[in-house]
Parts: structure tokens; sequence; C-alpha cells
């Protein structure tokens, strides 16, 4: 079994959604994002995801985009990444970590270097936004063989014939995304999220963790009596953005985003009872 496959089983037990947090691996410079990441499971992280930031995203929203941007200009790179999850492990062997992002970084690392350094430092999933299941041969395929589970996205246009094809290789959960667009904005009907979710569910065992558009307790609370999982991100990179002081972090910076997520956590802990 899994981390992630663990973590959702003892989740399950507890009756309790997980809660996933998104942050931008080295935003907003290579030292404070791995102190943000380092302080995410004691603040009520369940799950980590951690971006792979990219120069040409297709799916962040701007909050997002400017995270990227961020880490990029403070030097970040995916053998850097990969060394921000080797360091994390040092102190913390159980809290999953997905690694979110784009397949043209990976493509250009080498798919078969990339699978061995993530798994030697401790990567349990990946999400590549841009690899569809007809693709799966690329990387889908050969990161399972590997042991590291692929996560695939689901949408509100992913309908009842195109779904079975996107679960067949999914594994560890899946991720449906609450709304056409971009990440950052808001829900328009949680009715309708949790609508989804049951009709995913009638497809596959897999928990299923919904993500976009959450950005408080009440939503995490709301959105949690339906899903296995609540999936954060926007709001916690903005954290990070109104942190700063002329771009640089600043003693408040970490605690930004503590807070934020210890706020989350409380919704999740309350949403079924």
């Amino acid at each position: 079994m899994s981390r992630i496959e663990q973590r959702f089983a003892a989740l399950k037990a507890e009756n309790r959604p997980a809660l996933v947090t998104f942050i931008m691996a080295g935003d907003p410079d290579l030292a404070t994002g791995q102190a943000i990441l380092n302080a995410l499971p004691q603040a009520g992280a369940d799950i980590i995801e951690l971006g792979m930031p990219f120069s040409d995203p297709m799916a962040d929203g701007l909050a997002i985009q400017l995270g990227g941007q961020r880490a990029l200009a403070a030097g970040q790179t995916l053998l850097g990444v990969l060394g921000m999850v080797e360091e994390f492990r040092r102190k913390d062997e159980n809290t999953p970590i997905v690694l979110m992002g784009y397949y043209n970084p990976i493509y250009s690392f080498g798919v078969e270097k990339f699978l061995v350094q993530a798994k030697e430092a401790g990567v349990d999933g990946l999400i590549v936004v841009d690899l569809p299941p007809e693709e799966d041969d690329e990387l889908c395929l050969p990161a399972l063989k590997a042991g590291i589970n692929f996560i695939r996205l689901t949408t509100p246009t992913t309908d009842d014939k195109r779904l079975p094809a996107v679960l067949k290789n999914t594994s560890g959960f899946v991720y449906y995304v609450s709304m056409t667009g971009v990440t950052g904005a808001a829900i328009k009907s949680r009715g309708a999220v949790g609508e989804a979710v049951d009709r995913i569910k009638g497809h596959t065992d897999l928990p299923v963790a919904v993500g976009f558009g959450i950005k408080t307790a009440e939503d995490a609370a709301e959105i949690g009596r339906h899903a296995d999982g609540i999936v954060v991100g926007s709001v916690l990179v903005e954290a990070v953005r109104t942190s700063l002081v002329d771009g640089k972090a600043t003693d408040k910076t970490v605690d930004a985003v503590r807070t934020i997520v210890a706020d989350l956590s409380s919704g999740v802990k309350r949403a079924r009872s």
C-alpha cells in the first residue's frame, strides 16, 4: 500500500476528508519555500502537492502563475524540486507528496532519470496536467511501474462516456476540478460539486478529492461532506505574495501559510460532524 493509500485509509477510519495543500516549490525563494513545505504537516496538511514551476502553464490562475515565476526567478529547477522532497523526507517519512506540473520539464529532464530520482527522493505521486490518457505510455505507465501513483484530473465536462478512459490507469486518488477554467476562481454551486463527486464514485473505488475554488474553512467543511479530500492552492500561494516586502520573504511569510492551513484543517475536521 502506497503512502497515499495509507493516508486515505487512515482518514476514512477517522470519517473525515483529507486536506491536500498545494504550494509552489521554491516560492518566494528556495530557503523560504523549503521552510513552508516543512511546516505544512504540523499545520494540518494531510497530503502535499508540490508545484513544479513552469513558464507556460495552462491550468494555473494568476496567483499560481506568479508563484511559479517567483520560484523560477529564485533559481528553482526540477532537480531542485526533487531536492526539496529529499530534504523534507529527512524529518517526515509519513506525509505523502505529489508533484504537480507539466510534461515538458520532465521530458527535457528525461523520463527514466526523473522517475528514478523522484522515487529515491520520496515522491509518492504525480499530477501532470497536459498528458491525456491517450499518452499513458509517455509517463503514466512508467510511473506506475516505478511505484509512483499517477493521479488524473476530471472536470465538469468529463462525461460518463469519457470517465472510464480517464480512470483506467489512475491511482492514489482522483482529482475533481470543480469548475471549467483555471485555478483561483470561486465555486458557483457546491451542490453541483457534490453531485459530480457522487457520479465519479459510481465509476471507481478510488478516493475523490476536489480542487479549484476552495478558499475557506467553510468551503472545506461543505465540500468535505461528499469529497474524500479537499485541495487548496491559490489562497496559500497568494498568502505568500501578500507577505512579501519588495518581493522578498519576511518573518511573516511562513506563518501566513501556516495560519491558513490550520484554519482549513479545522474545516475538514468538522465536515462530517
